[in-house]
């Protein structure tokens, strides 16, 4: 079948997905994760042949990160898979509940979005997350993963299907899309499809959002920033920035600048060069910055996502011009301030307009998983739906029910009836 007539396959039945029970959903999941630990070595194998195609075609060193499906990123996968079981059912969550007049009962209730196009770049554990997540929530789903990790993509995906229809659940609950033009005939199943998730870089993104009428959710860039305030803890700061730019670098949440307080300059910038040096990382510094630390100078307003072992570090007056330079180099991901100071926090939370902001931690804990839930499909930038990174809540939409016996507007039109407007309470 083609693209277009799996999505309408996938529009019919995913009522049927969306009415599945928590315990059936639960149980698929189970068989995901049982599946794909006893074949472990299988999919170990197709991701070496990945990685070796990935070596020949002088994959950067940044990339062939990403790709690397070892027993350290399925034991997460496991992981997330496991809590994502834990998690209350999203689907049938009674939000709101009133009385609109005596009979005349009002419930918004949770439900799952429908069909999800999900485009992701070429980490193999992406295909587990999603998919998993997509199940848990009864979306179903249209996965089209990296070619540079075709062999292992096709595997999980094969293992992970497998998994879902012997428990029951519909054979076109998730689809593998694995040519690149599907990409095209994907974006003009608007009548089938109700959300695009691209994850890729800025300018693939902007190419989807260009050339579909399906509302797109996702982010591009992750140019994340730490700022070292005046009243920083200096040993606090080295320790959240060295493990915000090296803990995995290959990461949208890794940090990639770094902006530090003029009034500590002196004392703070040569431990944090030497610890980041220590650590394998090139550092490019403003004029001013090369002024007191010996690092490469860099470009006037260049300020770019490296996803590898280098940072930009420029100087600022305080917090009002750190706030100013996030909101107009940053890509409104994941920005964090180091301060001991209570007030200077506050405002820095209050005034960066990034979907995350932290005080005195790593950048590195803009994470699904490491947010408690289960998984992500994605870090979200848009302030519309779903923002920072995208679990269960993010894949969910809401209905209203409306219970009455024969109840008319012309009624209340008339002045016959009037509203009561009465909330009812909600068993939670």
């Amino acid at each position: 079948m083609s693209i277009a007539e799996e999505t309408l396959r996938m529009k019919e039945i995913s009522p049927v997905l969306a009415a599945s029970s928590a315990e059936q959903r639960n149980a698929a999941l189970k068989a995901i994760a049982d599946k794909l630990c006893d074949n472990a070595d299988s999919i170990f194998a197709e991701n070496e042949k990945d990685l070796n195609a990935a070596h020949e075609a002088g994959v950067s060193d940044a990339v062939a990160k990403r790709l690397k499906f070892n027993d350290a990123k399925l034991s997460d996968c496991i992981k997330g898979i496991e809590q994502l079981i834990k998690l209350p059912d999203p689907i049938g969550r009674i939000t709101l509940a009133r009385e609109l007049d005596e009979g005349l009962k009002l419930y918004r209730v949770s439900c799952p979005i429908g069909v999800i196009g999900v485009i992701f770049e070429a980490r193999p554990d992406a295909m587990v997350q999603i998919s998993s997540l997509c199940i848990k929530s009864g979306n179903c789903a249209v996965l089209k993963g990296g070619r540079e990790t075709a062999a292992t993509n096709r595997l999980l995906f094969k293992l992970i299907h497998e998994a879902v229809t012997e428990t029951g659940l519909p054979d076109m609950s998730l689809v593998q899309a694995e040519q690149h033009s599907e990409i095209d005939e994907l974006l003009t199943c608007d009548k089938n499809v109700d959300l695009l998730i691209p994850r890729g870089s800025n300018a693939f993104v902007r190419h989807i959002m260009d050339n579909t009428k399906i509302p797109v959710m996702g982010h591009s860039d992750g140019i994340c920033h730490i700022y070292v305030d005046k009243d920083a803890d200096p040993d606090k700061a080295i320790r959240v920035i060295v493990d915000a730019k090296t803990q995995y670098t290959a990461a949208c949440n890794a940090t990639e600048t770094l902006l530090v307080n003029r009034d500590i300059a002196e004392e703070f910038l040569p431990g944090i060069a030497k610890a980041l040096k220590a650590a394998g990382v090139r550092i490019h510094g403003t004029k001013e910055v090369c002024d007191i630390i010996d690092v490469e100078l860099l470009e006037p307003e260049i300020f770019r996502e490296y996803l590898d072992l280098e940072i930009s570090i420029k100087l600022v007056s305080g917090i009002d011009e750190a706030i100013a330079h996030i909101n107009r180099y940053g890509s409104h991901h994941t920005d964090a301030i180091i301060t001991e100071n209570a007030a200077a926090a506050d405002k820095f939370m209050q005034m960066v307009d990034s979907a995350g902001v932290y005080q005195n931690c790593s950048t590195r804990f803009a994470d699904g998983f490491r947010y408690g839930f289960g998984a992500e499909v994605g870090i979200s930038t848009s302030k519309l739906h779903a923002r920072g990174p995208v679990g269960l809540e993010g894949l969910m939409s809401y209905k209203y029910k409306l219970y009455g016996n024969g109840d008319i507007v012309a009624d209340y039109a008339s002045g016959k009836k009037q509203f009561t407007h009465k909330d009812i309470a909600i068993d939670v």
